[in-house]
């Protein structure tokens, strides 16, 4: 088996956890055979949101298909 690691930043204006699983729900609409996401950083963002938002950068980790 062979895994490629991703990037992706959650967001919500509701809380971290609302963000992780933003970027999870993304993660699962868009790429097959996710096996496991870390939790890297959780981040506010203030500067440009008229409210705080809510960040969560995460890595995904999912197989890729073997070649044929």
């Amino acid at each position: 088996m062979v895994f490629k690691k991703i990037t992706l930043i959650g967001r919500s204006p509701d809380s971290f956890d609302a963000a992780v699983d933003d970027a999870i729900d993304r993660a699962e609409e868009t790429l097959d055979n996710v096996h496991w996401i870390e939790v890297d950083e959780l981040g506010v963002e203030i500067a440009s949101a008229p409210d705080r938002e809510y960040q969560a950068e995460v890595t995904v980790a999912f197989e890729l298909e073997s070649p044929e």
